[in-house]
């Protein structure tokens, strides 16, 4: 019966594992997504001197789009639609 226990459990923690390890993947992405649009952005505002400003929204913009995401918002602050 304990062979048993210790089997499932073993199956338990190895399914958690990998799901971890999904997840963490996920994360690390975005984040790279997040400091790549943000720089971006700020490179932009810097050197063109946009004045966007980084409220929740750019800011989640840029994790969720990366690169594409900060051109998506400089692109829109030019013409005047938003930001």
């Amino acid at each position: 019966m304990t062979g048993i226990l210790e089997l499932s459990v073993l199956v338990l923690a190895i399914i958690a594992a990998i799901i971890l390890y999904k997840i963490l993947k996920t994360i690390k992405r975005m984040l790279v997504n997040t400091v790549v649009g943000l720089v971006l952005l700020v490179l932009a505002n810097l050197v063109l001197g946009l004045g966007i400003a980084y409220s929740w929204v750019v800011i989640l913009i840029c994790a969720i789009g990366g690169a594409v995401g900060a051109v998506l918002v400089i692109m829109l602050h030019y013409l005047g639609i938003a930001f």
